[in-house]
């Protein structure tokens, strides 16, 4: 009874959906960035914000990318979308929700908190880039 309700996928969605999620969580984190920064009058912080999350892209993320490209090409067709991520990643998402909300809520700098935001959606933003590239090799 419980497998005709598991929202089971095909590879290709897993694809999409890892790169999609990346990149809209990327998307979005640099548009709140970037009104914290028009808010206190520093949208120029913008510039270091996208190169400190090039170099977190290109040292760290890539890497992370790279792994769930490979885990998702183990995958089969009908296998839960929940797994898109794996457990781990799943509660270090969580993780990373909860520390966003202590960093909105604190009495930190909003010019520190926009350029962190910035900077982190530019980083996951540009490492999708290496999931729409999985999607793209994909038969449809």
């Amino acid at each position: 009874m419980l497998a005709r309700l598991k929202p089971g996928v095909s590879r290709r969605v897993f694809h999409f959906s890892a790169a999609f999620v990346w990149s809209a969580v990327g998307i979005m984190l640099f548009i709140r960035g970037s009104l914290f920064l028009r808010g206190v009058g520093q949208l120029w912080l913008l510039f270091p914000a996208m190169v400190i999350g090039s170099v977190k892209s290109i040292f760290m993320l890539d890497k992370a990318a790279k792994e769930n490209l490979r885990r998702l090409k183990t995958k089969n067709d009908g296998n839960c979308l929940g797994g898109v991520y794996t457990v781990k990643m799943w509660g270090l998402i969580a993780l990373m929700i909860f520390l966003g909300w202590l960093l909105r809520t604190s009495s930190a700098p909003r010019s520190l908190v926009g350029i962190i935001y910035a900077a982190i959606g530019w980083a996951l933003f540009f490492s999708s880039r290496i999931l729409w590239d999985g999607f793209k090799k994909i038969a449809p």
